[in-house]
């Protein structure tokens, strides 16, 4: 394993990786992994990246269309190494995490389209992660003439007729053309830190898990500003007092301006929260 990564020196590479010009998506998945399992060593992110390298290394060699591509990269990690999805992945959050989902060949339908899309870029395949609500899958060649792939599925192809049924089944909206378009590393790391942050919501003996992921969250660029307040109470919510209370206040300071009344009830909230050390 390693020497184990520790927590200032993995957080510091997360946001100077999320800073950087072009964003390695692989390596910041690899790294919300390293969160989750405190004794990863620090060669696991190189690890994880020579995985990514080996299966690109297995692509048959040549030119081939949007078409050649979703075949190729389907029967490779779909067919020869059976990575998919179950209803069951959902309940764990080794689903959302890259090192594991390497390692099962199982996971969520975002992280089995990050396997996928980064292999298939290694290996020089115009491919990009999709957005739909409710479910992410991958699209190779462009945005105007999408060939559309699922990794949950284990990489079966979707018209855009059965993307309209997907969307249309998994979150009760029309499919837009919009919800087509390629979406950003951050947009695609930011929505794995929401999966694992909702997953943990859910379980409130693993506050510990929504703490990280969402203090990986404030790592992002343009982070959304009311995170400082959900961080504030989550603080406060496990008995860290003084830190929660000072996140309130901050991010009443944010509010202050256009909600005076939330505001005063979030500065309330922090004063309360101070009062529980007296």
């Amino acid at each position: 394993m390693g020497k184990p990564y520790e927590k200032d020196e993995r957080r510091g590479r997360f946001a100077e990786e999320a800073r950087a010009e072009r964003p390695d998506l692989a390596v910041l998945c690899l790294l919300i992994g390293a969160e989750a399992d405190r004794a990863m060593g620090e060669d696991a992110v190189d690890a994880g990246q020579a995985e990514l390298d080996r299966l690109a290394g297995l692509l048959p060699f040549g030119p081939h269309d949007a078409e050649g591509w979703a075949r190729a990269v389907a029967d490779l990690l779909g067919g020869r190494y059976g990575f998919h999805g179950v209803a069951a992945d959902y309940a764990r959050l080794e689903s959302s995490l890259l090192p594991e989902v390497l390692r099962r060949g199982r996971g969520l339908p975002i992280l089995l389209s990050v396997v996928w899309s980064e292999v298939a870029r290694r290996a020089g395949a115009p491919v990009y992660g999709v957005a739909l609500p409710g479910h992410f899958v991958v699209g190779f060649g462009t945005p105007e003439r999408p060939v559309l792939a699922d990794p949950f599925a284990g990489g079966a192809p979707l018209s855009v007729g059965d993307a309209a049924a997907l969307v249309a089944g998994t979150a009760g909206q029309a499919l837009r053309p919009e919800m087509l378009l390629p979406v950003s590393p951050l947009d695609v790391v930011a929505r794995v830190l929401n999966n694992i942050r909702a997953w943990a919501a859910g379980r409130p003996e693993r506050g510990d898990v929504a703490l990280w992921a969402l203090e990986l969250s404030m790592l992002l660029p343009s982070r959304p500003a009311r995170l400082r307040y959900e961080h504030g109470r989550l603080l406060v919510e496990r008995g860290d007092f003084l830190r929660g209370a000072a996140e309130l206040d901050a991010y009443a300071d944010v509010v202050a301006a256009v909600e005076p009344a939330t505001a005063r009830a979030i500065r309330h909230r922090a004063r309360a929260a101070r009062a529980m050390l007296n």
